[in-house]
């Protein structure tokens, strides 16, 4: 793997910077109350250099979410197990270890950012296509044809509900504890029927 160059560094950095202050803001103010040229004021840019970078207002937030568009692909290229049995693993560890795109974490960071992802209609419209792309790099490891497209589409719709689940009862009130037990016996028996009905994956 090469190590990144000083200016894609300085890249990265600037889109994490940018990110987080907006987050802030949102997170402070509403998403809705906070313009754009505000967030630029607070990192110190303009305007247009932010357009440059995150080409919508949505973007300033799930620009934290987006090295998981390809995840799932890259679980399964990257393994030697069968793809449903490397993503089962995979969702199983991520609960283990309190991942927040489990669900499965109740960190006051974590909560806040998913009640400002999951309440705001822009940034739920703006995370479809999110999920898209998800399904499409997953899609393509599998083969890129139908089938994979199915399936890729069934895969992703089930860590997708059962994070939501997991995330759901925690905001509601229930600790992690109360929350694992439930969330390893659903996931199992999701992929359990995931591998039922994709035979040629499992």
């Amino acid at each position: 793997m090469t190590t990144p160059g000083l200016r894609e560094r300085k890249k990265r950095q600037t889109y994490e910077t940018v990110s987080e202050i907006a987050i802030r803001l949102f997170l402070e103010k509403g998403f809705d109350a906070v313009s754009v040229a505000e967030v630029a004021a607070a990192a110190g840019i303009s305007k247009p250099t932010l357009f440059r970078y995150f080409p919508a207002k949505e973007d300033l937030v799930l620009h934290r979410i987006a090295d998981h568009e390809d995840e799932a692909a890259r679980v399964v290229d990257g393994s030697g197990e069968r793809p449903l049995a490397a993503l089962r693993r995979h969702f199983l560890d991520g609960l283990e270890r309190e991942d927040p795109a489990t669900g499965l974490n109740d960190h006051p960071q974590v909560l806040a950012f998913h009640r400002l992802l999951y309440g705001t209609p822009a940034l739920v419209a703006r995370a479809h296509g999110h999920l898209e792309r998800q399904e499409a790099a997953l899609a393509d490891v599998l083969g890129g044809d139908l089938d994979a497209r199915l399936a890729a589409g069934q895969i992703i719709a089930v860590r997708r509900i059962l994070a939501l689940e997991n995330w759901r009862r925690i905001a509601g009130g229930e600790s992690v504890e109360d929350v694992r037990g439930d969330a390893v016996a659903a996931a199992e028996r999701a992929f359990g029927v995931l591998a039922g009905g994709l035979t040629w994956l499992a």
